[in-house]
């Protein structure tokens, strides 16, 4: 970091400039944060608005005249995407046979409906990388959420880079940046959207996942998934109670705070993020006093809201604002629940999000859409991953409260999709809903009885919720389709389905007992991070949900596998053992196939996925400690944690499903097809690097697929195995 030293004849005109660019960075395993004033975005809004009206008439006739008619050659002039991240073919058609999906059931009829082949590593992060792009993750670079960076063997968030500003100037205590941070989308090649913006075809995208931060196109974005919170995490969720718990005050994905009470007032803080204006300022806090009353607390921020908060129930949205320096707030929101008053009083608030309307990092495109939206409809959640699973996991709130906050972020995205569909009668509009992929996670147990995950839960108040939530979808595209009418395209889509997830496997454990990992003397387990690994003794690892790293000579900083034939040689040997790990609690094989990733992949980015891609079989994933880089006792053990279903499996066991109202050309639909089919639907020629081909007819010569796979040839493809739950009847 460079440091200037300050003239004093301009350092009240640079504070002055320089404050609303305000910038910090904090970057940890899959975090991230840079903060900067929002006066600028609310004057750019306001500049823009006024400009966009007054030069609409000029930007028309210039676009016709120098462009011409986008829209000569296309099939369709609108098409609706809704994306429903997670929706399983299996499930969906055993509630169509039981009625209970009546619109999706007329998409299939009128249209079609199958099942969607997805990417490999069948993640929410790769495959919407490939929706938006056209490619594999050879080509797009995104292989999971994690990765270990090569240097230092350190965990990194896969799809962005934040770095804080490297010109500062220092005035006493404050450290005021000259320049803006830097903030770095890590996907490569190009999202779909911004060819057909480059052709004048405008596009409204929003919540599509690896979009942050926005790339600048001739359209408007709203990022979706590892957008961070405002303490730089992907969630970090806090808990206040009276409650001791013996000394233990922190919990995987947030932090408790013990609450000392005075009669019926208690004092306490929020804690927020790191102040990078003051030179070891630490995390800036917000006090706030509880005074109970009955069954009601009341919460007031200093200097902000004031609210009376009912016993579980949620809040409204609050404003925090945090002072970072002379004239520099930080602006978040949250919600509180509260979970008891009596015997402890516990309050859970969820991770502090950006708040859209004075947005502390770029999170849509341009900035002033985050603001309009926040305007139109109140503040919304802009965490990537904004349903709390972790607070559900740590048994934090309840499943009843989780179930409350998911189906509330759902009906903000319905609105800002409606809103989308009303300013878009020509072009693209593409929206995606999280809830049925953040519900299946946590609420699958309740389909398997026998779920280790039920132990010491109950196990039946909510044995409807993924049904509800399906119906519920099937509500929102049933008001699409009448609301666009026959002539737009409608797609429905996810990027994976879902099976059961009862057996984590540890796979840097496995390595130790095979003798591909070794740890540091007097050592048999290692924590977080590789935290007691002997590198110079390691030929493999395991970090993240997708596979094996090889610690490879010249990539790996103490890399000592040698390139060429010994590598292939190892690969192929670890492959051929993974396919024969046997659970020894079932005696059933833990893994369908492994796959060099050699022999899968041919793009440009090669070297940076898992050098191999372990397809686990249904009802097993990568343990908890395995995807943080642990080594523990054994390799097997049970998932007790409420999130027990999951897709982190073979890529054919977990297909994502496709309807749309046009017929197909094939009955095998991949998701890389998608982006490629909606170019030529618009009539532009896709890009020669895409790997899709085009899925619907052009005329009446060729012959379409229409109507629904049967039962039989869903099962066959992959979305229905025999022993997957939801299927066998539970």
């Amino acid at each position: 970091m460079r440091t200037l030293r300050p003239n004093p004849a301009f350092v009240a005109a640079l504070v002055v400039l320089c404050l609303p660019g305000l910038a910090h960075a904090y970057i940890g395993p899959g975090a991230g944060f840079a903060f900067a004033g929002s006066l600028a975005v609310l004057v750019g809004a306001l500049a823009l608005a006024v400009g966009t009206i007054l030069l609409w008439p000029f930007t028309y006739l210039f676009r016709m005249i120098r462009v011409g008619n986008p829209y000569k050659n296309a099939l369709t002039r609108r098409v609706v995407v809704i994306g429903l991240d997670g929706m399983d073919p299996g499930i969906t058609l055993r509630f169509m046979r039981e009625g209970r999906l009546p619109n999706l059931q007329k998409l299939a009829e009128g249209g079609v409906f199958r099942p969607l082949d997805t990417s490999n590593p069948s993640m929410s992060p790769v495959a919407w990388s490939s929706f938006a792009t056209g490619v594999d993750p050879s080509r797009h670079g995104i292989y999971d959420f994690l990765t270990r960076d090569p240097c230092t063997y350190a965990p990194m968030l896969s799809s962005t880079d934040i770095k804080n500003a490297e010109k500062v100037l220092n005035i006493g205590k404050y450290v005021i940046p000259l320049e803006k941070p830097k903030i770095k989308l890590l996907q490569k090649s190009v999202a779909f959207w911004k060819t057909l913006g480059d052709k004048h075809i405008p596009s409204i995208i929003q919540r599509v996942p690896i979009t942050f931060p926005p790339v600048p196109f001739r359209g408007l974005l709203l990022s979706g998934m590892c957008v961070p919170d405002l303490r730089g995490s992907q969630g970090t969720f806090s808990f206040f109670s009276t409650r001791n718990n013996d000394g233990q005050a922190a919990f995987t994905g947030g932090e408790q705070t013990v609450l000392r009470r005075k009669g019926d007032t208690i004092r306490s803080r929020i804690v927020g993020p790191d102040n990078g204006m003051v030179k070891g300022g630490g995390r800036m806090t917000l006090p706030f006093t509880l005074t109970v009353r009955g069954d009601t607390v009341n919460v007031a921020i200093d200097g902000g809201e004031a609210f009376d908060l009912p016993l579980r129930s949620y809040s409204d949205w609050v404003h925090l604002k945090f002072h970072a320096g002379p004239g520099v707030d930080v602006s978040g929101i949250a919600k509180f629940y509260l979970m008891s008053v009596a015997p402890e009083v516990e309050l859970y608030m969820t991770p502090i999000h950006i708040d859209p309307e004075a947005p502390a990092m770029p999170i849509s495109h341009p900035e002033v859409y985050s603001v309009y939206l926040a305007k139109r409809f109140g503040p919304f959640a802009t965490l990537g991953l904004a349903e709390d699973t972790w607070a559900l996991n740590e048994r934090v709130i309840d499943e009843a409260a989780f179930f409350d906050q998911a189906m509330a972020f759902c009906d903000e995205r319905e609105k800002m999709l409606f809103d989308a569909i009303e300013h878009t009668r020509e072009g693209l509009v593409t929206t995606v809903f999280d809830t049925t992929d953040r519900v299946q996670h946590m609420f699958y147990r309740y389909l398997d009885p026998t779920h280790p995950a039920n132990r010491d839960k109950e196990s039946t108040e909510h044995k409807d919720a993924i049904q509800r939530v399906y119906t519920h979808v099937d509500g929102i595209v049933g008001k699409v389709l009448a609301q666009v009418g026959p002539d737009a395209t409608v797609i429905v889509m996810s990027d994976h389905g879902f099976t059961n997830f009862r057996r984590g496997v540890n796979l840097n454990t496995w390595l130790r007992d095979e003798g591909y990992l070794a740890l540091k003397e007097g050592h048999t387990t290692s924590g977080d991070w590789f935290e007691h690994i002997d590198w110079a003794r390691t030929k493999a690892f395991s970090l993240g949900l997708t596979g094996m790293f090889i610690n490879r000579k010249g990539r790996e900083a103490s890399g000592i596998v040698a390139e060429g034939d010994e590598y292939r040689a190892l690969v192929k040997e670890l492959c051929h053992k993974l396919e024969a790990l046997v659970d020894p609690e079932s005696g059933t094989r833990a893994v369908r196939a492994a796959r060099a990733a050699f022999e899968v992949f041919d793009g440009p980015y090669r070297l940076d996925a898992p050098d191999i891609l372990v397809g686990y079989e249904g009802g097993y994933r990568n343990s908890w400690s395995c995807a943080t880089g642990s080594v523990t006792e054994v390799v097997f053990d049970d998932n007790t944690k409420s999130w027990s279903g999951d897709h982190c499996v073979d890529p054919a066991i977990v297909p994502g499903v496709f309807f749309c109202n046009r017929p197909l050309l094939h009955d095998d639909p991949h998701i890389m097809d998608i982006p490629y089919s909606i170019l030529a639907l618009f009539g532009q020629a896709p890009p020669k690097h895409m790997q899709g081909r085009m899925l619907f007819a052009s005329g009446a010569a060729e012959a379409p697929h229409k109507g629904m796979l049967d039962a039989r040839r869903l099962s066959q493809s992959g979305a229905a195995p025999g022993a997957r739950v939801e299927v066998a009847g539970a």
